[in-house]
């Protein structure tokens, strides 16, 4: 790897190891956890670190990766947690998983629609933690245009999750 690749690579991960843990213990609960799938994230991205094309967008990559980890993780302790010795997968029924791809795949496309300074916003606080103030300092606009942003981001995610609010339901209340 090149001094320049190491450079870069460095950065990034100063940059967003903390953020990516604080992002990951949102879906786990757990720092340690939460550390080891940041951890794994950026050993995947730093084995293919110079194959990767030279417009990549290693932050938005990396958010989704610790996302996808998060959610494995999830789904992998998930099988090993009983009930009464009943493996909770069998009383779900095994549509579950299958329903949760669905739902990350809706929203995906969801947040997709958005118009990109909405979703820029929307990706700012949900997935990357950021506060009002914070997100309006960093792209030079005001906390009222942060808000009304947020407001038509939120409302455009229900009308397109619609279908999908029961699951919503039952994955939040487990």
């Amino acid at each position: 790897m090149t001094n320049n690749h190491k450079k870069r690579f460095e950065i990034l991960f100063k940059d967003l190891f903390k953020p990516l843990c604080g992002f990951a213990m949102k879906y786990i609960g757990d720092l340690d956890e939460s550390k080891n799938v940041v951890h794994e994230a950026f050993i995947a991205i730093w084995q293919k670190f110079e194959t990767l094309p030279e417009d990549t967008n290693h932050k938005s990559y990396l958010y989704t990766a610790v996302r996808n980890r998060s959610l494995n993780y999830l789904r992998d302790r998930k099988h090993h947690v009983t009930l009464d010795g009943m493996p909770e997968e069998s009383l779900a029924g095994g549509d579950s998983d299958m329903e949760v791809r669905e739902l990350e795949r809706e929203i995906e496309l969801a947040i997709n629609t958005l118009p990109e300074k909405c979703r820029m916003i929307f990706e700012m606080s949900r997935f990357e933690g950021l506060k009002y103030a914070e997100i309006a300092e960093k792209m030079n606009i005001s906390v009222k245009t942060v808000e009304a942003q947020m407001s038509k981001a939120l409302s455009v995610m229900k009308k397109q999750l619609a279908n999908f609010l029961s699951i919503l339901f039952f994955i939040f209340n487990q």
